[in-house]
């Protein structure tokens, strides 16, 4: 249990499944207080509250964190969780649907940034914890949107944890891999697929699709949030969920661009 002097208000979106429903339940046990959200909330889950808000909404943004601030009179944490991903070629996908991620993972996030940010700065404290990926360091083939739009959240962080500096309040940005979560379900993806990118694109799915990708236990992003919360001032801007993953982003780094792209092509056939 958390002593009662740390005792965070904690907002994490997107709270209902996945990384962030792991996230809730070990902030929650450890003595914080914890309001998830969903876009509909039908029953009250043991430890935390969950609050109806559609990071697509500004009015429903604008109403969650109104609700949270009646209850809890603060908020010193917000984990900007919530995301949509997309899969297919790049050419493949319209303006319109790209447009659907990038104001689900980016826009949604600074939707709920622009709520709470004024509590904040008055406090001259607070922490936003952005949760991008890995897939922000480089693009992945078949998911160029969502490496897009998570890269675009990074920049954005970057440019925040400046600006929010001199106001006390810390900005950072967690890059999980992939974990054990419904967002492969949940993926956008366009009404067809050019015959000129068929073959490769299966390959890439079904590659995606075995347990490999997705057997983590999500509470490792969560165990990760929690340490970050303990720091009166975390010292970096982009912090990763496990150490394995993260070699990719080395070799990226390191490695000629190139034979890093065969690489990547070679993992997924």
């Amino acid at each position: 249990m958390t002593d009662q002097g740390f005792v965070k208000v904690v907002l994490v979106t997107g709270g209902s499944s996945g990384i962030g429903e792991a996230i809730c339940k070990r902030l929650s046990a450890e003595g914080h207080r914890v309001f998830g959200t969903g876009r509909k909330v039908e029953a009250q889950p043991t430890g935390y509250r969950m609050v109806a808000m559609d990071i697509t909404d500004q009015g429903s943004v604008q109403r969650g964190v109104e609700q949270v601030l009646a209850e809890a009179g603060r908020i010193d944490v917000v984990v900007n969780n919530a995301g949509l991903g997309i899969q297919g070629p790049a050419e493949d996908i319209t303006p319109e649907l790209a447009m659907q991620v990038l104001d689900t993972n980016v826009l949604g996030a600074h939707r709920v940034c622009r709520a709470v940010l004024p509590g904040m700065r008055e406090r001259k404290r607070g922490l936003l914890v952005h949760i991008t990926s890995l897939a922000a360091n480089y693009g992945l083939p078949f998911r160029g949107f969502y490496s897009a739009s998570k890269a675009a959240l990074e920049r954005y962080a970057e440019a925040q944890r400046m600006e929010l500096s001199p106001f006390g309040v810390h900005v950072v940005t967690l890059q999980p891999g992939e974990y054990r979560t419904r967002i492969a379900t949940g993926r956008l993806r366009p009404g067809s697929i050019g015959t000129a990118y068929a073959h490769a694109y299966e390959r890439v799915m079904a590659v995606l699709g075995t347990s490999l990708h997705y057997s983590r236990d999500p509470d490792e992003v969560a165990v990760k949030v929690s340490q970050l919360i303990r720091q009166e001032a975390p010292y970096g801007v982009h912090y990763s969920a496990h150490g394995l993953q993260r070699l990719s982003v080395l070799l990226k780094k390191c490695l000629p661009t190139r034979l890093f792209e065969r690489l990547m092509m070679r993992h997924y056939r």
